[in-house]
């Protein structure tokens, strides 16, 4: 297995070099940061840490296919810019991937706050994986580069470009399998706005996108000022 991790940044100066280090731990061929168009220092820390940086527009979608273009792996990480693996996620990859029927998955997260309610969010989303077959970003989605290539990469949209993704792969009958990680999350954005209206919002946006609004429309609901407004 050769492993490149890529990371879509914005403004992430306070923490990139902590997020660079942490994920080298995993010892991938490379530490690729997708950085669209910091107004920081977000780039040049994430090479100091030891990345290749490459620049792409602003966008979740449009970051992570361009940081897919800039990788060499078989196998592609993608991590968000507040979430790191413990390195026994190596050894599943590694061990998951024996398997020439699977061709992704994600971890089980382990959101880095003691409130229960937050072992709750982290078992729904676990069987969201298991029973729906359905990952977001932040449980570290893992692709092999065939699989990805084939359904040509990630939406280039503002918004949900996880979740298109993941219908795809159910649309072909992929199987994509939950690896035990954990993947450590940052719970800033349930802190910011509430783990019950968090839900609630990400909820909507699910049925507003089976309902046929395009996911740059919803990007403008879920949050007006910002250009990649999911963590």
């Amino acid at each position: 297995m050769r492993l490149s991790i890529v990371i879509p940044t914005l403004n992430e100066a306070s923490g990139i070099e902590h997020t660079v280090l942490r994920a080298l731990e995993l010892r991938p061929i490379e530490v690729v940061v997708a950085d669209g168009q910091s107004q920081d220092r977000t780039g040049e820390l994430a090479r100091l840490a030891g990345a290749v940086v490459v620049s792409s527009e602003r966008g979740r979608g449009q970051q992570l296919n361009a940081g897919a273009r800039g990788a060499t792996g078989d196998v592609l990480l993608f991590l968000h810019a507040d979430c790191w693996l413990e390195p026994q996620a190596v050894e599943q990859l590694e061990t998951v991937f024996r398997d020439d029927q699977v061709i992704g998955g994600a971890f089980r997260q382990r959101i880095d706050h003691d409130r229960p309610i937050f072992r709750w969010l982290e078992r729904g989303n676990a069987a969201r994986v298991r029973w729906r077959h359905m990952a977001y970003g932040d449980q570290g989605i893992f692709v092999r580069r065939s699989a990805f290539e084939a359904v040509g990469g990630f939406a280039e949209v503002r918004l949900m470009e996880d979740v298109l993704l993941m219908r795809e792969f159910c649309r072909r009958r992929w199987r994509i399998e939950l690896l035990p990680g954990p993947i450590h999350v940052d719970p800033r954005r349930w802190l910011k706005h509430g783990v019950v209206r968090q839900t609630l919002r990400n909820w909507t946006l699910l049925a507003g996108l089976k309902l046929g609004i395009s996911p740059d429309r919803l990007a403008e609901y879920y949050s007006p000022n910002s250009v990649v407004p999911r963590s």
